[in-house]
């Protein structure tokens, strides 16, 4: 299946934390979205992987994702280097996609920021033709989607370009709730975590309020770009 936008996630919800409005307001415009986990979040102090991909499952059916599928990568241990670059560019060439969203470049969690760079690496490789993928034993062809954007997530970094997800912040929020183990439930009685306190997720609302601000929006999700970004039409900006 080809699709509209691709987005790739270290972990089992990042991409609902860092991108999910995005997602679910693109699904509403007609566009085809779906996620690639890279790893199964293995490492995570509270649930399991078995857990985490049941989770996984759930939040794809409150967004609506055609895809969604897991790289199965070592959590924690996972390199940007040729066996893993692979892995990544057969996934972009396998979807197509014509834009494509992933971890921030710089995080609080090492995994953040070698997951955008593995990407950015795997976006370039993707477009050259002597790089040989197959897949189900067929060559793939070199594809390169025409924008590569990394989603804002635990660190605050300054974002090229915001999104309105207003209209979509309760269901957001829904998804986010859908990996119950790992965020703020207080009927469970696992290990705390600092993902798992009730403040985490009142900083993700504040952060999004606060970038919405900035384009009359009630809530926003912020991306960045490493390449310059230009448009056709100053009435397309707001």
């Amino acid at each position: 299946m080809k699709l509209d936008i691709l987005v790739f996630a270290v972990h089992p919800d990042d991409a609902e934390l860092g991108c999910s409005g995005t997602i679910l307001k693109h699904i509403a415009a007609g566009k085809k979205v779906g996620i690639v986990d890279l790893t199964r979040g293995e490492l995570g102090t509270r649930g399991t992987a078995e857990i985490r991909d049941e989770e996984a499952a759930r939040s794809a059916a409150i967004l609506g994702l055609h895809i969604r599928e897991n790289l199965r990568m070592r959590d924690g241990f996972f390199k940007n280097d040729e066996q893993h670059q692979l892995q990544v560019i057969r996934a972009i060439r396998k979807y197509q996609p014509e834009i494509i969203l992933s971890n921030a470049l710089h995080d609080r969690h090492p995994d953040h920021g070698r997951a955008g760079d593995l990407v950015y690496d795997a976006v370039f490789l993707s477009g050259l033709s002597r790089v040989s993928t197959e897949m189900a034993g067929v060559e793939q062809r070199p594809w390169r989607p025409g924008m590569l954007l990394q989603y804002i997530q635990d660190r605050y970094i300054e974002p090229d370009i915001l999104i309105d997800v207003t209209d979509f912040w309760d269901t957001k929020m829904e998804s986010i709730h859908a990996f119950s183990t790992q965020f703020f439930n207080p009927d469970n009685d696992d290990q705390g975590t600092y993902i798992s306190s009730p403040e985490f997720l009142k900083i993700i609302e504040a952060r999004a309020r606060d970038l919405g601000k900035y384009i009359g929006a009630t809530y926003a999700e912020g991306f960045t770009s490493r390449k310059y970004l230009g448009v056709d039409d100053l009435f397309q900006l707001r």
